[in-house]
């Protein structure tokens, strides 16, 4: 199964967020298979509030297990997660 994942941040969690990072980037690297695109959300002014991923779990559960343990959670940044599911139908790589 396929989910949008829209996570945002607490008032005031940028420097927490930007201190937990590396920990979320390392627990990205290791759901790699799992991942279909990720990014951080952006205010007005290019600042990170929050982060939108695209993931593919076999279940919810998995989804939520993944969830329980991610950095960003355990530190108490994301405030708020949004999940949906989704059929992704198109997927191209970014390319600079």
């Amino acid at each position: 199964m396929q989910f949008l994942i829209r996570a945002y941040d607490g008032e005031g969690k940028l420097d927490k967020r930007m201190e937990v990072r590396p920990k979320h980037l390392e627990g990205m690297t290791k759901l790699s298979d799992h991942i279909i695109s990720a990014g951080g959300l952006l205010d007005d002014e290019g600042k990170m509030k929050g982060s939108a991923l695209i993931m593919d779990f076999q279940s919810r559960k998995e989804l939520d297990d993944y969830l329980a343990g991610e950095p960003y959670v355990l530190a108490g940044v994301w405030e708020k997660i949004e999940v949906e599911s989704i059929n992704v139908v198109i997927a191209n790589t970014l390319k600079k």
